[in-house]
């Protein structure tokens, strides 16, 4: 089902290099989380993520701590993890609001390793590309080369990874072919030329304007034409790179290392595509002093028309759901897409944090997939159904999509019979 309806979409970026630091208890101010209208999609990308290689593995197990500082922080407001990739030190994790799921389709992700012979991936980066109501979008993290006079190179490798990046997707096999492409990260351009008096004197006197025309990236831009096709706004934030650890001051130490912003979000539309991206907001967040990078923060307006509005997939519970008795759901594929009998239903706590994190779930039909509008009914053993109850809600999961495609409604799990008398028994003063 097509729409004509316009959507205005909130999305909000971080960028941070976070220097193998632990994540902060509170990162409540970074996510701006009152801010009205509110968000529908947070992409958060991190480089020098603790990458020492028994904790690179140990976090392959189980999820890094940063990952679980922004999933329990989001989670309890209706966000859910669509999707993370980690190289490494770099990671990329994309939240979406938890009523924009079915519409967040063709999801994939990849990665490029640059830096000494890709040794290790200690530099290059990481992607996530996916269709939002129709729409094509990719995301690229990236750590470039780091150094004051390896300009030239930064621009290589952005380029490389640019045209070495490919998706398993028809019409967007590469990062350019997606309508509009956001490239951050720790790009690591410097500023070239002045001293450090002069860049320190520019930067307490709030004359950043001074500065711009010696950032290498805006110099590069004006010679390298697929530089000139990304946007950014104007850098009305102090350098973000280097300071000492807890604190607003620049680099103290013997190396005395020159501010600079090389910490970067950039855009792209796809050349006459009629995409609406106005970017409300480009800023940094001082209070943030684990690493030696202060995070980079953008919001965007996407003014997008819905393609579709419908789920693929429509999913209900039957009757009263305890753990009394086996409970029933339906469900109805609305539109054709390709489906598996891999596929499978989820029972999800309201506030759940990802797709994985079920209470339990039950594989769709095994045989026959079925047809179009054929109301399918299965049913949850007993054993699996919470004893203590609670609000839930049932998720259809497509392993080709690799993403929820349907959600029903929130519901109650009864306590059974039985524990109510028990709680009542219990909760009688002798």
């Amino acid at each position: 089902m097509s729409s004509s309806a316009s959507q205005g979409s909130r999305l909000h970026m971080v960028t941070w290099n976070v220097a193998t630091a632990e994540p902060p208890e509170d990162v409540i101010s970074l996510l701006q989380l009152d801010v009205q209208p509110p968000t529908d999609l947070y992409v958060i990308g991190l480089q020098e993520v603790n990458a020492a290689p028994v904790r690179f593995f140990s976090d392959l197990l189980v999820e890094d701590s940063w990952s679980h500082v922004f999933m329990n922080t989001l989670a309890p407001r209706g966000f859910v993890k669509v999707t993370s990739i980690r190289m490494q030190g770099l990671l990329l994790l994309l939240f979406a609001k938890q009523i924009h799921l079915p519409y967040i389709r063709n999801i994939q992700t990849t990665y490029t390793r640059t830096g000494i012979f890709g040794y290790w991936g200690n530099k290059g980066g990481v992607s996530v590309r996916f269709s939002f109501y129709g729409h094509m979008v990719c995301f690229l993290n990236c750590h470039l080369a780091a150094h004051m006079n390896y300009a030239l190179q930064r621009v290589d490798e952005f380029e490389y990874i640019l045209e070495t990046q490919d998706f398993d997707i028809s019409d967007t096999p590469h990062v350019l072919d997606h309508k509009v492409v956001f490239c951050f990260g720790d790009l690591n351009f410097r500023i070239a030329d002045h001293g450090l008096h002069f860049l320190r004197s520019s930067i307490n006197s709030g004359r950043l304007n001074l500065l711009w025309n010696k950032d290498q990236l805006i110099m590069m831009k004006k010679n390298e034409p697929f530089l000139q096709e990304f946007e950014e706004g104007s850098l009305n934030f102090k350098p973000t790179y280097k300071f000492d650890r807890n604190s607003d001051t620049y680099d103290t130490s013997g190396k005395k290392r020159k501010p600079a912003w090389t910490d970067r979000i950039l855009w792209r539309i796809k050349p006459k595509y009629p995409l609406l991206v106005t970017q409300d907001k480009y800023t940094s967040d001082m209070s943030y002093g684990v690493s030696d990078h202060k995070p980079v923060i953008a919001t965007f307006s996407l003014e997008l028309r819905k393609f579709f509005d419908t789920a693929l997939v429509h999913i209900s519970p039957e009757g009263v759901w305890s753990a009394d008795q086996n409970a029933l759901l339906n469900y109805t594929i609305q539109e054709d897409f390709m489906s598996s009998t891999w596929d499978w239903i989820g029972l999800y706590k309201v506030g759940f944090k990802s797709a994985s994190d079920y209470e339990t779930f039950v594989w769709v039909r095994e045989a026959e997939l079925p047809e179009i509008n054929e109301v399918i009914q299965i049913s949850m053993d007993k054993d699996e159904i919470p004893l203590l109850g609670g609000q839930y809600l049932l998720g259809y999961y497509s392993t080709n999509m690799q993403s929820i495609v349907g959600l029903s409604a929130d519901f109650q799990v009864s306590v059974p019979l039985k524990h109510q008398l028990l709680y009542f028994i219990l909760s009688v003063p002798f």
